[in-house]
């Protein structure tokens, strides 16, 4: 046991001695390097410009009317509808019917019916098929059935063109074969 204290304690003390041996590394000559920079180097922080003057706007138009009130949006609308050449509009206070929320493109015809004095055409929207006549009106654009053919349904749609007025376009359904 006394031994290995010794032994230990030698070890020790040979690992000291070997560490003393060792210099800094070079630590005092980066020291120094470093101070000399410092010393050499000159601080250039260029001065701030002056911040511009901020003027105030006054707003002399505080007793005219706001240009985005509703009142004057409503006038301006009034005013363009009197101004419209068009005698073409839809009915908007008519009801709508079932086939008017479906986009036309949507829509498929499957086939014709007759009863007595009246073509009826066969229109197939999702999975449902409903029987329209001559009238009826089917699509998102105002679209009136004007004839029934047994290969097609013509409409008479409403649109606005470009510039806000109303104008008539001709549709067609074409019988389409069920797959």
């Amino acid at each position: 046991m006394m031994t290995t204290r010794l032994y230990c304690i030698g070890l020790a003390l040979a690992g000291a001695a070997a560490l003393s041996g060792c210099d800094n590394g070079g630590l005092d000559e980066v020291r120094q390097w470093m101070d000399e920079t410092r010393q050499q180097t000159k601080v250039n922080v260029p001065k701030l410009s002056e911040p511009k003057k901020f003027l105030p706007f006054s707003y002399d138009q505080r007793d005219t009317v706001d240009p985005y009130s509703p009142t004057k949006l409503a006038i301006a609308l009034a005013k363009a509808k009197g101004n419209s050449s068009s005698i073409l509009k839809p009915d908007m206070e008519r009801r709508r019917e079932a086939l008017e929320s479906y986009p036309l493109d949507t829509l498929r015809m499957v086939g014709t019916m007759q009863k007595p004095g009246i073509n009826y055409a066969l229109i197939q929207a999702d999975r449902t098929v409903f029987h329209l006549k001559v009238g009826n009106y089917v699509g998102q654009n105002f679209g009136m059935i004007t004839n029934i053919t047994d290969t097609a349904v013509e409409l008479k749609e409403i649109v606005q063109d470009a510039s806000g007025e109303w104008v008539e376009r001709q549709a067609k359904l074409e019988l389409q074969e069920i797959k």
